[in-house]
């Protein structure tokens, strides 16, 4: 496959404030992604860019920041989990993506058994289990294609995703409560 058509050029991309305006018009389920460096120290950040890429092998793909520390403890350890969000986990959303450095003291997460990755057992209802299978550069982002070893069901109750979009953070309504009285 190529990477571009013969014969065209290359074009201007949008500006980066343009870009964004096109990007939170998309509603996404938010994750955190999680790492344990080599030294032991957990990793975290807040990460919206998730897609499923294949089902044999079960491989999956986040986009993180290049300078991410995060991403620099998932290469050097080849592991990683995908922490998917529920609707109350609004506020360990924000903690992750505000940069603190405390962040995985203020919150509940459990050492995965084989790996050490750190599970955020209370504020996701599905956890994924990846090793890094494939890098590509781009841009100022990284993309980390990972192929799923373990997927965990955390829901305790009725949970939907916690979702992104339009600049804020919501959720769909429960299927249950269709507004009529009873």
């Amino acid at each position: 496959m190529a990477n571009s058509p013969a014969g065209t050029a290359t074009r201007a991309t949008v500006d980066p404030a343009g870009f964004r305006s096109l990007m939170t018009a998309h509603p996404v389920g938010v994750t955190i992604v999680t790492a344990l460096g080599p030294d032991g120290e957990p990793w975290g950040m807040t990460c919206s860019s998730l897609t499923g890429v294949s089902l044999q092998p079960a491989t999956l793909l986040v986009c993180l920041r290049d300078r991410s520390p995060t991403l620099a403890a998932l290469l050097r350890t080849s592991a990683f989990a995908v922490n998917l969000l529920h609707d109350r986990a609004e506020p360990v959303a924000r903690l992750f993506s505000s940069g603190a450095p405390d962040r995985f003291e203020k919150t509940v997460w459990d050492p995965d058994p084989e790996s050490g990755v750190p599970h955020l057992v209370e504020d996701a209802h599905t956890i994924a289990d990846c090793e890094v299978s494939e890098t590509l550069a781009v841009g100022d982002h990284v993309v980390v294609f990972g192929r799923v070893h373990r997927v965990a069901h955390h829901a305790t109750g009725p949970a939907g995703p916690l979702l992104y979009g339009m600049r804020q953070y919501w959720s769909l309504p429960d299927p249950a409560d269709d507004g009529s009285e009873r």
